[in-house]
């Protein structure tokens, strides 16, 4: 068992394009079996025709619950994914049904979670650590990928049967003509969610209405916050200090004294804005009106400042709250259109031609808000 999981974590690591943690000494603490520190998701290891197979574990322990919140606030989010190939859950047979999934981690532990109970094959293909309908439009989840990786794991001396499962959000990427061809295996469509996935194959392979429909509920769009708000990051420990230098600009130069009065109102409405776009907007989503992600953001941003105007009114200029609110509904309505790449309302087409009208016109709410905020102290 030992030497098996040294084995796999080596072969993980060749496939991840990295040294694997197991270190060049084969010598190991028991007391870490059977979870491995690079791939704590095997409890065991089958032999197949094939050769020895990983049994997944159905059950995801502290590590998987942590990782997953690390990769929702956007912390090594490119690196979270598992080794390309074939994986066993439960005790699979030569009949056993054959499903595909991505390499990326939270796609993946998603299926194996969902097939608690089960016996089946989990064949990973290698989209590069993105997630599934990501990996479809990209073309890293594709016909070629998966047949290759169906040759590579000699999936056909272990399993009788010539038929796959994929998920539903592949299909933009994935020709099940090609498929066929390729590798010699039929290609079904699966649901849109792994939990319905018992329900599928126990029904042969029939799906209800609803497991093909795309939902887009109030817990789908706000999973989707920390990782926007954790992109804001980057461009706020620059921006912050622009913004103050900008408010202490004034007829004499520059007043400290005038940054320290200022600069935490524009710091105000940029982070409120940044909660309206990133927040607000996915949590109103279906209220808010208009189609347009953009156009929800900017709504979303006028309602957030509306309370920021009528706080500061006597305190500050016309010039100055104008500029406020530009930024404000500037930041909230792109931040919005980052949602459209997640739902099923958009095509890419349609983000394309959003793009092209909305970011100019945020770009412009920009840069005028800047010259008004810098004038105002001049004026008044």
């Amino acid at each position: 068992m030992q030497d098996d999981l040294m084995a796999f974590g080596e072969r993980a690591a060749r496939d991840l394009g990295k040294p694997s943690c197991c270190g060049p000494s084969p010598t190991r603490d028991t007391r870490e079996m059977p979870g491995y520190r690079l791939c704590g998701y095997v409890a065991s290891f089958t032999e197949t025709p094939a050769g020895k197979v990983p049994v997944v574990k159905t059950r995801l322990d502290g590590s998987d619950h942590l990782g997953g919140l690390a990769v929702r606030c956007n912390l090594r989010r490119s690196r979270y994914a598992v080794a390309p190939g074939l994986y066993a859950v439960g005790s699979p047979s030569d009949t056993s049904p054959v499903l595909v999934t991505a390499n990326y981690k939270l796609s993946f532990d998603a299926v194996r979670r969902a097939l608690d109970g089960m016996d089946a094959w989990l064949l990973a293909a290698d989209t590069q650590g993105v997630n599934v309908w990501c990996a479809a439009g990209k073309g890293t989840f594709s016909a070629g990928e998966v047949a290759g990786r169906v040759k590579a794991s000699r999936l056909a001396e272990v399993v009788t049967h010539r038929r796959l499962i994929l998920p539903q959000l592949s299909a933009s990427g994935v020709t099940a003509r090609e498929m066929k061809t390729r590798c010699g295996f039929a290609a079904d469509f699966g649901p849109v969610r792994a939990w319905d996935l018992p329900r599928f194959i126990e029904a042969g392979g029939c799906a209800e209405p609803a497991m093909r429909r795309v939902t887009f509920s109030l817990k789908e769009r706000l999973v989707l916050s920390p990782v926007e708000l954790s992109l804001t990051f980057k461009p706020l420990v620059w921006m912050l200090p622009v913004l103050f230098l900008l408010s202490g600009i004034g007829p004499g130069v520059f007043s400290f004294s005038q940054a320290l009065e200022r600069g935490p109102v524009a710091w105000a409405a940029l982070c409120t804005g940044i909660l309206a776009g990133a927040v607000v907007t996915p949590a109103l989503l279906p209220w808010i009106p208009g189609r347009a992600f953009s156009l929800k953001g900017c709504l979303a941003g006028l309602a957030c400042g509306f309370p920021f105007w009528v706080y500061y009114r006597q305190d500050l200029e016309f010039g100055s709250l104008l500029a406020l609110i530009l930024w404000l509904v500037a930041v909230s309505s792109y931040l919005a259109m980052n949602f459209t790449g997640a739902t099923p309302f958009t095509s890419p087409t349609g983000v394309e031609y959003e793009m092209k009208r909305a970011i100019p016109a945020q770009v412009a709410a920009m840069v005028l808000g800047f010259i008004l905020w810098v004038a105002a102290p001049f004026t008044g």
